[in-house]
């Protein structure tokens, strides 16, 4: 991810019909129950992998979006651990309630390591390449499974041939995981339910209106010099399509990566989305591009049609369906998309 964030802990649309179809059909979610009692083996990034199930001991990584997963199962009691909370705390109280979150050990205010990660004693970790995984840092599932310890990685960060992140639609990486945490806490049931709403939410937002021409957003991460943002195969893809909108960044092959300023410009977008916490403030991000030459003068810069959501609205998981109808409600805002009725449950905005 950017150097920034980086720092601090990352170093980094399948429409609702398919979304229901891949619970059969997707790469992820064909996971099949094991014959032995108290494990399940599922297939994650192409690799057929067994876990505990329940899991009874779970370390959590990520920017909050793999803990959104977990908490949307209910499964916070099966958690020993979680790494740093500080940009993700408020958006994850709002949505599963703050003496949830209160009630999880935060084992780690920093990027998790391979020591810090142990002393938990967790019988499963829950991460992503470059979302707590990471060769450099000798934190690997491979090297977890050493320590007795299933890894299970994210499926929007399982790694093209390229080394590249994202090998399935967002959408459908999204279910996966819902699927996949399902069988490992022991909670299918409850996936099934969160993903029925997922697409039923979906499906809710194909149906709106839509512009005769999607408005192009462009998600602003974090930058100066380049610029972080996300590609097609990022959660962003999946909510700014939902929205009724193209992503302007959806020819980059990639998940979260870095693009240049003048890709930026050429894209003209009409409006602009950013990820909020710490490091680099939306106050900063929009005087950067209201300060910038290529950018100042840009429509939606001198109009301010602007949204900021947090870090797990952004990355893959359950909220992400939440960002789609807060960035549809705002794009209706400022006339880029025909009025509908479709409201967010939550208002995630800081």
């Amino acid at each position: 991810m950017t150097p920034l964030r980086t720092a601090r802990a990352v170093g980094a649309l399948a429409l609702a019909g398919s979304l229901l179809a891949a619970c059969g059909g997707g790469a992820d979610a064909d996971s099949t129950s094991s014959a032995s009692a108290g494990e399940v083996t599922i297939t994650n990034c192409d690799e057929e992998v067994t876990f505990p199930s329940p899991a009874q001991a779970m370390y959590v990584g990520g920017d909050g979006n793999l803990l959104s997963m977990v908490l949307a199962l209910g499964a916070q009691d099966q958690v020993a651990g979680v790494s740093e909370l500080s940009d993700t705390k408020e958006a994850l109280a709002t949505a599963y309630g703050a003496d949830v979150v209160d009630g999880l050990h935060v084992a780690t205010k920093d990027y998790p390591t391979m020591e810090n990660v142990v002393a938990q004693k967790p019988d499963v970790m829950l991460a992503g390449w470059n979302y707590g995984y990471t060769e450099e840092k000798k934190l690997t599932p491979d090297l977890l499974a050493d320590r007795g310890i299933a890894g299970y990685v994210l499926s929007e960060s399982c790694r093209q041939a390229d080394g590249k992140r994202g090998t399935m639609p967002p959408w459908e990486a999204l279910e996966a995981d819902i699927d996949n945490l399902g069988k490992i806490t022991g909670r299918e049931d409850e996936a099934t339910q969160v993903n029925e709403d997922i697409a039923t939410r979906l499906q809710a937002l194909e149906d709106a209106p839509q512009a005769k021409q999607a408005p192009t957003v462009f998600l602003f991460d974090s930058g100066t010099k380049q610029i972080f943002t996300s590609g097609s195969f990022g959660g962003p893809q999946a909510i700014i399509e939902a929205a009724g909108a193209k992503n302007a960044t959806e020819d980059v092959k990639d998940t979260w990566t870095e693009v240049s300023w003048e890709q930026l410009v050429s894209s003209e977008p009409d409006f602009f989305a950013f990820v909020d916490y710490d490091g680099q403030t939306f106050e900063d991000k929009v005087k950067v591009l209201e300060s910038n030459p290529a950018t100042k003068d840009l429509p939606a810069v001198k109009e301010k049609r602007y949204l900021n959501l947090p870090i797990p609205a952004w990355t893959s998981g359950p909220l992400n369906i939440n960002s789609a109808e807060q960035l549809r409600q705002a794009l209706e805002e400022h006339e880029l998309v025909p009025a509908s009725d479709i409201e967010p449950e939550f208002d995630l905005e800081p």
